[in-house]
């Protein structure tokens, strides 16, 4: 009777108090973002913590929907994905187009299209498999109380640091110059060819999961019986994922000048990690410019990447309790554990060779109207078809 006792005032506080504890401690994050590094500091660190509700709520991954998409044919998550794409290019383009919003300079990511973009890119379709997630994915299922996540995290951190320190022999490999669609074609040709191509994506979706299942899921999902409840405690349907992350990448590019990143500050965080101990990391030539010496001398949270990262994490966090889903579960099985590791160092070597992960190279880098993002997009697919088949001799799901 006290077990069970005990047990539903850990549930209620879990539920119903913590949520208001975190919202508080947010709370208390902005104000001091804004008073130590100015307001646009600040909104940046809420545009993250709504990121983190919109992935958990809406279990919006990038991970889950390619594996289930390589393994049963079921493809709501990669339509989820081209309407997406298709809402923030449809607002990036002219944006990009013109250069500024209301004084604010903005550019978009647009890296060269060469060797490393595709075995980076590779490297991290593998990594998302083994590791049980991406750049994003990783953040929110840690935030949302999943321990093996922070495993994975941890490696990705260290794998960032490695693949930084190797970057200059990658840059080096036989690379294209940056290529823009918007800069060659013109933003309203661009966004004609980007939309066809996600439309054709999308229709390859269905006509496979046609073939397959004799028809194919809807992105709305199916309506709740209490809407308001629904939309507090989750799940959302697939359709307020997709619109909702678009509007995230949307508001970084309007408050910090530049689209959605995140695994940037990994590397950061992994050499803060070692110059702390003693490290002479200042003294590498990968970690020299002046851009990163003046990261390494700040503090992590005057870094737009970082800050919206802690964001995502406090975002999930939230979204966990509200649904009554955040009991994290501390055993791991071996195997799965080599795996977190495995596909962590993959996930941060290839991010940083490849110019970004499923976020900065592929969602920014296409809306961005950068051709490395779609040769990311192919590369790490195949990558991830790899992982999918190495997933079972890790002791996980297939599926």
């Amino acid at each position: 009777m006290n077990h069970a006792a005990s047990e539903s005032g850990r549930r209620s506080f879990v539920q119903y108090r913590g949520p208001a504890v975190v919202a508080a401690a947010i709370a208390v994050l902005a104000a001091w973002l804004g008073a130590s590094f100015g307001a646009r500091q600040s909104a940046l660190m809420l545009v993250g913590v709504a990121a983190g509700l919109v992935l958990y709520h809406a279990a919006f991954g990038f991970t889950s929907s390619w594996r289930t998409f390589i393994a049963t044919g079921r493809g709501a998550g990669l339509r989820a994905q081209m309407l997406m794409l298709a809402t923030a290019c449809l607002v990036f383009f002219p944006l990009l187009a013109t250069g500024e919003f209301h004084g604010q300079p903005l550019r978009g990511f647009v890296s060269p299209v060469g060797v490393s973009v595709v075995v980076g890119a590779f490297m991290f379709g593998v990594g998302m498999q083994l590791g049980g997630g991406c750049a994003s994915g990783t953040l929110y299922t840690a935030g949302g109380g999943n321990t093996r996540m922070l495993v994975t995290l941890t490696a990705f951190i260290v794998g960032s640091v490695i693949g930084t320190v190797h970057g200059p022999w990658w840059t080096a490999t036989p690379a294209f110059a940056p290529i823009s669609l918007i800069q060659r074609h013109g933003a309203p040709v661009a966004l004609g060819l980007s939309l066809l191509l996600f439309a054709a994506i999308a229709s390859f979706t269905i006509a496979i999961e046609r073939r397959r299942h004799g028809s194919f899921e809807s992105l709305s999902g199916q309506a709740g019986d209490d809407v308001r409840h629904r939309w507090l405690h989750g799940p959302w349907p697939l359709v307020a994922g997709a619109l909702g992350l678009a509007a995230v990448n949307i508001a970084t590019l309007l408050l910090a000048g530049r689209p959605w990143g995140v695994t940037g500050a990994f590397a950061l965080w992994g050499a803060k990690a070692l110059a702390s101990a003693g490290v002479p990391i200042h003294t590498w030539p990968s970690f020299a410019t002046p851009a990163q010496r003046a990261a390494l001398d700040a503090s992590v949270l005057a870094d737009v990447t970082s800050v919206m990262n802690v964001g995502i994490v406090l975002g999930a966090l939230t979204a966990a309790m509200l649904a009554g889903r955040f009991a994290p579960v501390w055993r791991v099985p071996a195997r799965s554990l080599v795996a977190a590791v495995v596909g962590g160092l993959l996930l941060g070597y290839g991010a940083r060779i490849a110019y970004g992960c499923n976020i900065g190279a592929y969602f920014s880098g296409i809306a961005s109207g950068s051709l490395h993002g779609w040769l990311w997009l192919v590369a790490a697919f195949a990558g991830n078809v790899i992982g999918v088949r190495l997933r079972p001799y890790c002791g996980l799901s297939a599926r």
